[in-house]
Formats: C-alpha cells, sequence, structure tokens
C-alpha cells in the first residue's frame, strides 16, 4: 500500500548555499499525489514544483528542481531520500525560500521527524517501476547503471586522492528499513579547499562542520570525526536514493554507480525513460510491497551518535 504522514512535521535551519533561515512542513497528502514542493514564500503565480526527474535544473553540487514559472527548490536530496528510506509516496512539502535546510548535513534528523509523525497506509497500491535490461550512462571516468533487479538494491564505489577518503565501497539490499538503520546519518562531505573555493564564489555561505565532514589530505577536520569509517560513500548512497526517488515511484532494480553524482543519476533516469522496452510500471502486491525501503522501520531503528 501507498503511504503518507499521520501529520506534519515541521523541519528549521538554513540553507547549505545561501545561509538563509528556512522553514519546511512536510503534510500528508492523498493517494496517487506524490511529492510536491509549494513555494510559500512567492504570493502569485504558480508555486507548485514537482520532485520529479524532468524537473530537475543543472545545478552545482546539488538537485535542484523547477517549474514552468522558473520557480525552484534547491538541495532536495537529503529530503526525498528519508521520504523513500521511511517508505512515503504522498506529501506536499511547503517551504518558505529557494533551498532544503541543511540541518546536519544527512537524513537523520528528517527521518525522526517523519518517525516521530508517524506512516499510515493508504488503500491504493504503490506502483513501482521495474528494471527489464540495463541501461548506462557515463561522464569520463563516471558511471551510472540501471540492472534488472527483484528489489532496489544500491552499490557504490568512490576513489579519492585524498587519503582520509582513498576509495570505499559499499553494496545494499534496500529492503525493510535499511536505508535508515545504515545510510540515513551519513552526512555530505568536502576538502577544505573545495569549501574554500565555493565561499570565494558566494557558495556554501551556510555551510560549517556540523553539517558536513571537512577532510584535509589525511585528515578529518570535523570535530568528534566520522559516524562510519566509510561515511563518504555511505552518503553518496544516501544521495542516490533521494535522486532515484525522483522517478516517480519506487524502482525494482539495482543501482550501480562509481563515482557517480547528481547530474550523472538524473541522466540515468533520463536514458531510463527514454527507452520504454528498459521498464515496466508494476503494481507491488505482496511479497513485493513487503520488500519496498520503509516497510517495518521503526524510529529506534535510526542510529544514535553521543
Amino acid at each position: 500500500m501507498q503511504h503518507t504522514l499521520k501529520s506534519e512535521a515541521v523541519f528549521t535551519g538554513t540553507g547549505l548555499h545561501s545561509g538563509a533561515a528556512v522553514r519546511m512542513v512536510v503534510k500528508p497528502a492523498s493517494a496517487d499525489y506524490g511529492i510536491w514542493f509549494r513555494r510559500v514564500d512567492i504570493l502569485s503565480g504558480d508555486t507548485m514544483i514537482p520532485a520529479r526527474w524532468d524537473a530537475v535544473v543543472p545545478s552545482r553540487l546539488c538537485t535542484l528542481v523547477a517549474n514552468g514559472a522558473g520557480h525552484t527548490v534547491s538541495t532536495i536530496e537529503h529530503i526525498m531520500a528519508a521520504l523513500a528510506g521511511c517508505g512515503v509516496h504522498n506529501a506536499l512539502i511547503e517551504i518558505d525560500g529557494p533551498e532544503v535546510p541543511i540541518l546536519d548535513g544527512s537524513s537523520r534528523n528528517f527521518v525522526d521527524g517523519i518517525l516521530a509523525k508517524g506512516v499510515r497506509s493508504q488503500s491504493v497500491p504503490v506502483r513501482a517501476i521495474r528494471i527489464l535490461s540495463p541501461i548506462e550512462v557515463r561522464d569520463g571516468d563516471a558511471v551510472a547503471r540501471l540492472e534488472p533487479s527483484e528489489m532496489l538494491e544500491i552499490d557504490f564505489r568512490i576513489d579519492f586522492s585524498d587519503a582520509a577518503i582513498g576509495k570505499q565501497k559499499k553494496v545494499l539490499n534496500m529492503s525493510n528499513g535499511a536505508f535508515v538503520r545504515e545510510l540515513c546519518d551519513s552526512r555530505t562531505f568536502c576538502r577544505q579547499a573545495d569549501v574554500d573555493a565555493m565561499r570565494a564564489n558566494g557558495l556554501a555561505l551556510g555551510g560549517s562542520m556540523e553539517n558536513a565532514v571537512v577532510f584535509e589530505g589525511d585528515k578529518v577536520l570535523s570535530p568528534g570525526g566520522l559516524r562510519h569509517a566509510d561515511e563518504p560513500v555511505r552518503h553518496k548512497m544516501l544521495d542516490a536514493l533521494g535522486d532515484l526517488s525522483l522517478a516517480g515511484g519506487p524502482i525494482l532494480g539495482r543501482y550501480v554507480g562509481l563515482r557517480a553524482g547528481h547530474a550523472l543519476t538524473n541522466r540515468l533516469l533520463h536514458a531510463l525513460f527514454a527507452n520504454r522496452t528498459a521498464w515496466d510500471a508494476v503494481e507491488c502486491g505482496t511479497p513485493t510491497g513487503q520488500k519496498l525501503p520503509g516497510v517495518g522501520v521503526l524510529r529506534s531503528d535510526i542510529p544514535v551518535h553521543c
């Protein structure tokens, strides 16, 4: 069955790039509604923006969606991952600015807020996207691919010259709350040189070591260090789930990412939907529906950090 929130969840914080204060309210929605943003700070015209693969526009460092009137919401990947990972298919997200709050740089606070309010079933089957044949896109050494699988799996590999990151790989079956237990608390990361360059260009004005893991060579500069030894690759998997959720329904397939990012994953969705023989829309009954991300997840599954 499809799911939505039992009651609205409120999040306040600052935008990563703008540094501006943001208030965001995630509200329940009816079955088959999908996920939509509403810009409540805009008082006229079309303020509704779909969280959908074909509404994504090119943006540095994050996923940004826009509507036909040119109104946008950026850095949506962490809230989208939280909704997908909690099994929420329908929600209206009201936001009073153009950027989702960064909070601690992961999806943990979003997941906690959603599960604190509770998730309720709706009497309509989930419509999933089953991958029938492999689809792949490349950009230099970066690769993103979807392959047939009975459930969503994510296989991700990264390779950085910084000794503190290096080569990392992880594979997860995303069934039954794996996102909440394994990925939701993994924070965005960057190098100190990247921070300096972004701020010199008027970006990352709301960034700090409280909402990102900052590396320099073989050192982790952020207080408290890493939450997981492989936190960077886990965060890349978190981003991938958020970006894949823009497909409009859960994906039944295996996602393989090698040095992939937001733009390449979105290109992969464009390539997928351009090839009608590569996918099929299916209604999820039992047992498939029991293998979707978020099924059976509990608030106590959220990792706790001292």
